[in-house]
């Protein structure tokens, strides 16, 4: 259960009002619990957003290795709430069903190719040591240019944020989502 309530418009005052015009133009509608949550600090959560929408509208790194990368990082901390959000942006991004199930597994078949090992493999190491080896940044920016790889730090970064301020907040996952 979340530690804080998961506001909505309805409780909103009327300066507040734009804010969730922006959060339902922007995201999906019924909002996301993430979003109601972070909603008790206003200010924040609209730079939350404008962040949010640059790391997934303006990177140059592929939206299916940026998937990867945050199917990694939710795999690595158990944060079902990552994973079940990201499941269908990795869909939408190109990934198959038995992709989907080897990320989660942590297995790096023949389903994916040099990049894609070398993203899940960043992703996974950062998050699980902070520190990366040489050889395993080297991986990946063998296939990466260092603008991508900025973005693939800074996104890998974004969502472990996320993982932890889901974790903090006790943030659950809505109806509807796939476990």
């Amino acid at each position: 259960m979340s530690r804080v309530p998961s506001l909505s418009r309805d409780a909103a005052s009327i300066d507040q009002q734009p804010l969730w015009d922006r959060l339902e133009a922007e995201r999906k509608v019924p909002t996301a619990n993430i979003f109601r949550a972070l909603a008790n600090a206003p200010v924040l959560l609209d730079a939350f957003l404008t962040y949010a929408n640059a790391m997934r509208d303006s990177s140059q790194l592929s939206p299916k290795l940026r998937e990867l990368a945050i199917l990694s990082v939710g795999h690595t901390t158990g944060s079902e709430y990552e994973i079940a959000h990201h499941q269908s942006h990795g869909l939408k991004a190109g990934l198959t069903e038995e992709q989907l199930a080897a990320v989660a597994d942590g297995e790096s078949t023949e389903l994916f190719d040099d990049a894609e090992r070398a993203v899940m493999a960043l992703a996974r190491e950062s998050t699980a040591k902070v520190h990366v080896t040489e050889d395993t940044w080297a991986a990946a920016a063998k296939h990466l240019d260092d603008q991508q790889m900025v973005e693939l730090t800074l996104t890998i970064s974004w969502y472990n944020s996320g993982v932890r301020i889901m974790g903090l907040l006790g943030i659950e996952v809505e109806d509807g989502y796939r476990k």
